[in-house]
Order: structure tokens, then sequence, then C-alpha cells
């Protein structure tokens, strides 16, 4: 993709579960060394709202026309963000992607993978800052010093939000591309496979976990920058 017409397109970053904005800094640097405008968010992971609404703030920043990236709870973040005008692509990163009317649990419920595993505290709030087992569901090809940074700054996400629901999925009135990863123990690749079907996405594969964004930074910056290339 030429610099040019990665200028004309500004690419909004969102990240999931147990992560944050820096999850991205390898792809970022990637595609900003193709001339592309990047921008991450920095979700709060309080709520479905509370994240929709720190993405559109970022995109309604943004001149022209915009990419939405979204990585594992990402993507139910921008499927209800993409909605906006100025949207006018969805990627998704090994995401969940509800239709409308539907949760992220419901989604995964239907898809015969129900969520399991993950206990809140006492008030309500996921953790995965144990190393051990961050590298074990969503990291284990990222190398342990990496791991350690991710668990050490990772973003515990509020439990109820797996229960919200979306409005309308903006897939169904945007295109769509979805880069699955063979070796996730976070979200089956039979689910992303099912996913990429349901919204008739344009998708690879890539052998990775859970953090491709991590492990794999260039094949997920030119999976994105494809796309953001082929964007109407």
């Amino acid at each position: 993709m030429s610099a040019s017409l990665c200028a004309a397109v500004s690419i909004v970053l969102v990240h999931g579960a147990f992560a944050d904005g820096s999850s991205w800094s390898d792809v970022i640097a990637a595609l900003q060394a193709r001339g592309c405008r990047v921008t991450a968010v920095q979700n709060p992971l309080t709520s479905l709202a509370d994240d929709v609404a720190a993405t559109r703030a970022v995109v309604e920043r943004q001149p022209g026309k915009v990419l939405l990236v979204g990585h594992s709870w990402g993507g139910v973040v921008v499927t209800e963000a993409g909605n906006l005008p100025q949207v006018r692509g969805l990627v998704y990163l090994s995401a969940m992607v509800p239709d409308s009317k539907e949760s992220a649990a419901g989604m995964l419920e239907r898809l015969g993978a129900p969520m399991e595993g993950m206990a809140p505290d006492s008030q309500g709030r996921i953790w995965l800052d144990d190393p051990g087992i961050y590298g074990k569901v969503m990291a284990a090809d990222v190398p342990a010093s990496r791991v350690h940074v991710l668990a050490a700054t990772q973003q515990p996400i509020a439990a109820c939000v797996f229960g919200e629901a979306v409005s309308r999925a903006a897939w169904h009135d945007k295109p769509s591309w979805y880069l699955m990863t063979a070796n996730d123990r976070a979200l089956p690749l039979m689910v992303q496979r099912r996913l990429a079907e349901q919204i008739r996405a344009d998708s690879v594969l890539v052998q990775s976990s859970h953090m491709s964004l991590i492990s794999q930074p260039g094949q997920v910056a030119d999976f994105i920058a494809r796309a953001a290339g082929s964007l109407p």
C-alpha cells in the first residue's frame, strides 16, 4: 500500500480486555512506517457504552474516512461504534463479533463456546494479572519477558460488559475483514471461522496466539494496510 493511499485513511485501533492501547505499539510503528495515520483508543473496560464512547471520541477527531480495527473484546466495541458515518470499514483481529441486539456472551452461547472460568472479584472485575496464566491463555508465542510486562499492565474488565448487547451491528452496512489466529486459546479458531463467515469478511489465517498484535505485528500491519487500501 502506498503512503499516499494510507494517508487518505485514518486507522483507529481498539484494544480488548486485559490490555491497553500500548498493546498496539509494534503494529502502530509498522503502520506509521508505511505513512499511515494511526490512533489507539484507551478503553476504560467498564461497560460497552463507556468503551463505545471512548472509541467514538477518537473517531470523531479524525479527518476524512476511518478504518476501525478491533481486537478480541474490541470487536464488540467496533461493531457498535462502527455505525458512525465516518467509519468506512471494520477490521477484526481474533475478535468477538455479535449480531444486532446480541451480546458477546449471547454470541458465544449461540456458537457453542460459552464463557467459562472467568470469575469476577468482589467489585465485579475480571483480572488476568498472573503472568503464567496470561501466557497460557493469551500469548503462548510471546517471549516470557514481554508476557510479564503485558500481565503487569493489563486492565481488568467489568464482568457485566459481556452481557451488554450492541444496538445495530455495523458489519451489516460496512465492508469487513477478519484475521484469524490458528493457535488461539482465548477465542477458539472454530468460533473465529464462524464469525468471519457470518459477516462475509475478507479473511486470513495466521499462525499466532490470541495476541497476534504482539507476536506477529508485521502480518497484522500488512492486513490492516491492505484493508485500508480497499476502502470505498
